[in-house]
């Protein structure tokens, strides 16, 4: 637990870089149309109409799970009752930028999420040319994982985290974008960007950075090949298939199982048997209830959210 504590929290490097990549992807079709005001907003709106059903339906069942949990758990992680302004706060992405508490331990993911994604679309739609929108992501990539990402002042804003985002945009323009002068220009930008890193470590050794920019780099000449399809691959990539589809819904709901699970573990008394094997047992319960409700969640609120749009 103690290296996962230390280290775990390094998987948030690999996701946002592969987010960045994935966002890249969707806003790139946009590339060749007029600007548009009406376009730009409406495509900010409908990712945020994308996020918000699940996510929505998810607090309320973290809330019920923390009221339940309060009768028998007092510890950190369940928190104070939560208000209605709180609730609301997080209803529009802004719970850290107020400075109230997150009601689940997901939420500030969803806000940052959106935060980069409108920051990204107005970038890639605003600009007429991707060669300027290259320059200024790296700018900001840079500012971030040299400066903003190592201070927790900034943890509620988009800066913090664009430096890992950033660089999965470079690595999807440099590999797939059909205009081999932004190719080339994403391709140089990643490079400077990981020799500055390199630089930057003779006056203190940041690993996330690197992890980002090796991830980026994969992505960047790996990025697009596909899955392997001899016999008996099929069914690995079903599940696959079958597990990304849910995947948001699971990420959501985790947290509100794992209330339920330890308060079952503390008002039952098995916690003063301290076996690891029990414990372990219950984690690996959390994980597949969690799988149950993923499906249900995206099956009942995020399929037919996905009518939800400007």
């Amino acid at each position: 637990m103690t290296w996962l504590f230390e280290y775990g929290r390094y998987a948030v490097q690999i996701f946002l870089v592969l987010a960045g990549y994935l966002a890249a992807q969707s806003l790139s079709r946009y590339a060749n149309d007029r600007f548009s005001v009406h376009r730009l907003l409406k495509v900010i709106l409908n990712r945020y109409l994308r996020l918000f059903a699940p996510y929505a339906s998810a607090l309320i069942l973290t809330i019920a799970c923390a009221y339940i949990a309060r009768f028998w758990v007092s510890d950190e992680f369940v928190g104070e009752s939560e208000t209605l302004s709180q609730f609301l706060a997080h209803l529009f992405f802004i719970q850290g930028i107020l400075g109230l508490d997150s009601i689940s331990a997901g939420a500030w993911y969803i806000a940052i999420d959106w935060q980069l994604y409108s920051v990204l679309a107005i970038l890639l739609i605003s600009f007429p040319r991707y060669q300027a929108a290259i320059w200024v992501i790296s700018v900001l990539a840079v500012s971030s994982l040299l400066f903003f990402n190592r201070s927790g002042l900034y943890e509620a804003y988009f800066i913090y985290f664009i430096g890992s985002y950033g660089l999965g945009v470079l690595a999807y323009l440099g590999k797939h974008f059909d205009n081999q002068s932004v190719n080339r220009l994403a391709k140089i930008a990643l490079l400077l960007i990981g020799l500055i890193i390199a630089i930057s470590s003779f006056e203190q050794i940041w690993l996330r950075n690197f992890l980002a920019w090796f991830v980026a780099m994969i992505l960047l000449y790996w990025g697009d090949k596909p899955y392997p399809t001899k016999a008996g691959s099929q069914a690995a990539l079903h599940a696959i298939a079958w597990g990304s589809q849910r995947s948001y819904c699971a990420f959501l709901t985790h947290f509100a199982l794992i209330l339920l699970a330890n308060t079952l573990y503390v008002a039952s008394s098995l916690h003063t048997h301290k076996s690891s094997a029990l414990a372990i047992a219950f984690m690996l319960g959390v994980v597949g209830c969690s799988i149950i409700a993923a499906n249900y969640l995206y099956r009942w609120i995020e399929m037919p959210a996905l009518r939800l749009k400007i």
